[in-house]
């Protein structure tokens, strides 16, 4: 299997160290190791067809900067010009246009290989184009990590879950949110909780993806489709963020032994990410960075499901588990 991956940041070098970790496993396994013969940061590349020496390359990427010497001005041409199996896409997500990663994605697809994503932003505008694209090509597309990082909900829904019909997922799928909300719970204002979010990297230089609902919007976009089979996009779902919630907001919620928390929900007919009143001890009424999500199914009932959202090591997990998935059933593993 040769590997190429678009996006050799702090995700791209997690699954650099993933297949380090996992080398005698996937040896054992599949009787070789996965080959990474192209990786591309946002300005340079590196390659070769038999395969990258991969400590080299995480090394080369933290003492520089970046992953080669050589620059190149179009990746999904880069693509087409590297002899590869599949693609690993973790280009940072744009959820206005899909950025690079569309475009990656779509080269991929219909050059006929396979696909792991854990960009947010084709999937949230061109979920249904993609499967199809995927479909009429005979290509395995994944992208369990886009929704909660290492916490498995899409893989659980279609695998686990199974013959279940499920009636709702609701769930917590910010961990930036969620940290300035118990914060504030503590007394802390919206400003303040923001700023120490900023100062720990939880949250970015201009938050408004987070604080406004997009990204959670972008992932339950991704839920409606996969699970619900739905043909939505960004830009069907209700969204409402937290820069609005008052100190006062939070202390009355605290009064009636309640919290809020942005929670996106997904049904047959509910499509939404809002800030709601959680009793305190409930599921979804958790404190700090985690995801959560409830699935409510008919025959096992709800089953709540938690994570860690965002990492390099914990995402780059999501990601080796697709992969495991795809040479499973590329080679007719059990």
């Amino acid at each position: 299997m040769k590997i190429a991956v678009s996006g050799f940041g702090t995700v791209g070098q997690g699954v650099a160290e993933v297949l380090l970790r996992r080398r005698d496993f996937l040896t054992g396994r599949y009787g070789e190791m996965p080959q990474i013969v192209l990786a591309m940061d946002s300005r340079t590349y590196a390659a070769d067809p038999e395969g990258l020496d991969l400590q080299a390359l995480i090394d080369r990427k933290k003492e520089t900067g970046s992953v080669g010497k050589t620059g190149y001005s179009d990746s999904a041409e880069l693509l087409s010009r590297t002899d590869y199996d599949m693609l690993i896409e973790v280009t940072p997500t744009d959820i206005k246009t899909g950025g690079a990663g569309l475009k990656n994605i779509t080269r991929a697809l219909e050059s006929g290989k396979d696909v792991i994503t854990v960009n947010k932003g084709p999937l949230a505008l061109r979920f249904c184009e993609l499967i199809g694209l995927a479909r009429k090509n005979g290509c395995k597309f994944r992208f369990e990590g886009t929704v909660g990082g290492a916490m498995p909900i899409i893989n659980l829904c279609h695998e686990n879950l199974v013959g279940e019909h499920i009636r709702s997922i609701r769930g917590i799928f910010n961990g930036t949110c969620n940290y300035i909300l118990s914060k504030m719970d503590k007394g802390q204002p919206y400003e303040q909780a923001l700023k120490e979010a900023q100062q720990l990297g939880y949250a970015e230089t201009d938050p408004t993806n987070d604080v406004e609902g997009y990204d959670t919007a972008a992932k339950v976009t991704i839920l409606a489709n996969s699970v619900f089979h739905k043909k939505v996009t960004v830009n069907d779902v209700k969204i409402t963020g937290i820069s609005k919630i008052t100190a006062e907001a939070v202390a009355q919620a605290a009064s009636h032994n309640m919290v809020i928390r942005l929670i996106g929900e997904v049904s047959e007919t509910k499509l939404e990410v809002s800030p709601r009143l959680i009793p305190v001890g409930h599921p979804l009424s958790i404190s700090g960075t985690l995801n959560i999500a409830q699935i409510e199914a008919d025959l096992a009932g709800p089953i709540t499901i938690t994570g860690r959202g965002a990492g390099k090591i914990e995402t780059a997990s999501a990601i080796l588990s697709d992969l495991i998935a795809i040479l499973d059933e590329r080679r007719g593993h059990a």
